[in-house]
C-alpha cells in the first residue's frame, strides 16, 4: 500500500484560542510537500499536533494514516504506524550515546517480533552513517550534547534514515542553519528518500526548497492552506512575500 497522510479539515486550539481553523492536505509515498508560512499561523502547531503534543487540542476534523485516524492514538503508537517528526528544537540528552538512543528507537519502532539484535543494529547503523557521510565517532556521543546547530539537524536525518517512516515531517530543518549546513542536511534528506515515504517540509524560506525540491507547495496563512501549487509557488512567495498570497488566495479562505 502506497503510504498516505490525510488531514481533513483540522481545528487545533491552544488554551481555547484556536490555531489551525480547517487545514485539508494529502501526502502520499514518493511524494515531498512543502508547507509555508509567516510566523504564527500554525506552522509548528500542525507538526505538534500530527505527532500527538499533548498541548495542542484537536476540537475538529481527522488525520488519516494509511485511512486509520490517528488522532486517538499516543506518540509512540503513531510513531509504530510509521509517523516521523524531525524537531525545529532537538533536545540534549545526557548520559545517552546517539548509538543507544538510535537503538532503543529503532526496536521500539520495529516491536518486540522484530527487533535488531546488537550486531544487526550497529551493521545498519554504520551503513546508514557511511551512506550519509557521518563520522562514526558521531555514534558514542551523547545525544545532542554539545552538537552544533548543523549537527543537531544532520542527527534528525540520521534518525529519518533509522526508522525509514511511512510519512517524515521535517519541521524547519534548515532553522539557524548556515548554508554550507543546509547544504549537508538537504543532500541527507535526498539520500534517504524512496517512493515508499512521503515527506512533509515546514519552513518559512524558499532557499531549502532550492535543494530539496517539493512536488506542491502550500501556502499556510490564518490557520489555513490558503494557496497550493507546484515549486514556482515558492519561488514567487520568495520574490513577492507574504502580501502577495492574499491577492492571490480564494477570499473565503484568506480572509
Amino acid at each position: 500500500m502506497t503510504p498516505t497522510l490525510e488531514i481533513r479539515d483540522l481545528h487545533v486550539s491552544i488554551d481555547e484560542r484556536e490555531i489551525l481553523s480547517g487545514v485539508n492536505l494529502t501526502v502520499k509515498g514518493g511524494e515531498v510537500h512543502a508547507v509555508m508560512g509567516p510566523n504564527g499561523t500554525g506552522k509548528t502547531t500542525l507538526a505538534s499536533t500530527l505527532m500527538g503534543h499533548p498541548r495542542y487540542r484537536v476540537t475538529k476534523g481527522e488525520v488519516l494514516l494509511d485511512g486509520e485516524n490517528i488522532l486517538g492514538m499516543k506518540t509512540d503508537e503513531r510513531a509504530r504506524r510509521g509517523l516521523f517528526l524531525a524537531m525545529q528544537y532537538p533536545l540534549e540528552i545526557s548520559g545517552v550515546t546517539m548509538a543507544n538512543f538510535l537503538r532503543t528507537a529503532v526496536n521500539s519502532v520495529r516491536g518486540e517480533a522484530e527487533a535488531l539484535p546488537v550486531m544487526a543494529f550497529h551493521k545498519m547503523l554504520l551503513d546508514r552513517m557511511k551512506l550519509l557521510d557521518i563520522d562514526q565517532r558521531f555514534a558514542e556521543r551523547y545525544v545532542n550534547e554539545g552538537f552544533s546547530g548543523g549537527e543537531k539537524k544532520r542527527n534528525e536525518i540520521l534518525q529519518l534514515a533509522m526508522l525509514n517512516p511511512r510519512i517524515a515531517v521535517l519541521d524547519e530543518i534548515d532553522s539557524g542553519l548556515d548554508i554550507d549546513a543546509m547544504k549537508i542536511v538537504s543532500h541527507g534528506v535526498n539520500t534517504v528518500l524512496n517512493p515508499n515515504m512521503g515527506v512533509l517540509i515546514i519552513t518559512h524560506y524558499e532557499r531549502i526548497l532550492r535543494y530539496i525540491h517539493p512536488d506542491r507547495v502550500h501556502i499556510l496563512m490564518q490557520g489555513k492552506v490558503v494557496l497550493s501549487g507546484g515549486p514556482e509557488l515558492a519561488e514567487s512567495l520568495e520574490e513577492r512575500g507574504y502580501d502577495w498570497v492574499r491577492t492571490e488566495a480564494d477570499p473565503a479562505v484568506a480572509e
